[in-house]
């Protein structure tokens, strides 16, 4: 059988006799090649082999993102150059670079692998998705969970967090900044409504924080996924030193970030296992720190 994609040009593409591989849908619109728009299709195609169950063809990847073959190719080239990508016999993979990249982000975060092996420890003991989340110079970011990469409709995804206080992570995070940093993220932000249950009031999510203050843990039972519940505490981890007092590079590393341990659960196993899992999350963060 002919490998897939043998050759940067459409008549090379055999497509082998394989099961079609889901795709997210492109961020962006289509765009001629060459400038920003560009860079976004190049980054659609990366973010599309990443959330691939298996390898991806570049035919599947052009009819997904609705454009030329020959610009699919376009795309592909410079990113299996550089090992952000890289090709198989079944199609196109992430490349030996995207490890690099993620250690390079651990190492700029300044939480190393304990992190990981922390979430990890977690999952196991509580069988539930881990995640850790950081407020950081005004922003909140999930910076990393054991949720498979290829999961969909994973309501919590490794990146800036936009629904903050509608979940656990977010009500630990922001009960443990100032006020005024408060103020400034729900000021740009505000407390839009996803659920019936969530908090939309500003005093009564004032009220929120207070109670998670005072219990030293935070639940977000179905406001921001009616199905779901999520319960989360706060987190101490050392970070690990700057490469130098104004980083590598003359760029000072980021300040200062609040820390949050959280897992998620079905809202059906919530009123059954919330003890458990809170009793499980307090006691990791109490041993990491």
């Amino acid at each position: 059988m002919t490998a897939p994609d043998a050759a940067p040009g459409p008549a090379s593409d055999a497509v082998p006799d394989v099961a079609p591989v889901a795709v997210p849908a492109p961020a962006t619109a289509p765009g001629p090649v060459g400038g920003p728009q560009s860079l976004d299709r190049a980054l659609d195609v990366l973010d599309a082999v990443a959330a691939a169950d298996g390898p991806l063809t570049a035919r599947a990847l052009a009819e997904h993102l609705d454009c030329a073959l020959s610009t699919v190719y376009t795309l592909l080239g410079p990113l299996t150059a550089r090992g952000h990508l890289a090709r198989t016999s079944g199609g196109y993979t992430l490349g030996h670079r995207i490890p690099v990249l993620h250690r390079a982000y651990q190492r700029q975060q300044r939480f190393g692998r304990d992190v990981r092996d922390l979430l990890l420890q977690v999952r196991r003991v509580a069988g539930a998705e881990a995640y850790f989340s950081t407020f950081r110079d005004g922003g909140i970011t999930v910076v990393d969970s054991t949720t498979p990469v290829s999961a969909q409709g994973e309501p919590f995804a490794v990146g800036v967090e936009q629904q903050a206080h509608a979940t656990a992570h977010g009500k630990v995070l922001l009960a443990g900044v100032p006020r005024a940093a408060r103020r400034r993220y729900l000021a740009e932000h505000g407390l839009p409504r996803f659920t019936e249950r969530t908090i939309t009031c500003p005093e009564r999510f004032e009220s929120e924080l207070r109670r998670v203050r005072a219990q030293g843990y935070a639940v977000s039972v179905g406001e921001y996924d009616a199905g779901l519940c999520c319960v989360a505490v706060p987190l101490a981890l050392p970070l690990l030193p700057p490469a130098g007092a104004d980083g590598p590079s003359g760029v000072r590393p980021a300040g200062p970030a609040v820390q949050a341990l959280s897992v998620s659960l079905p809202l059906a196993d919530h009123r059954r296992r919330h003890r458990e899992v809170t009793a499980v999350l307090t006691r990791a963060a109490r041993q990491a720190a």
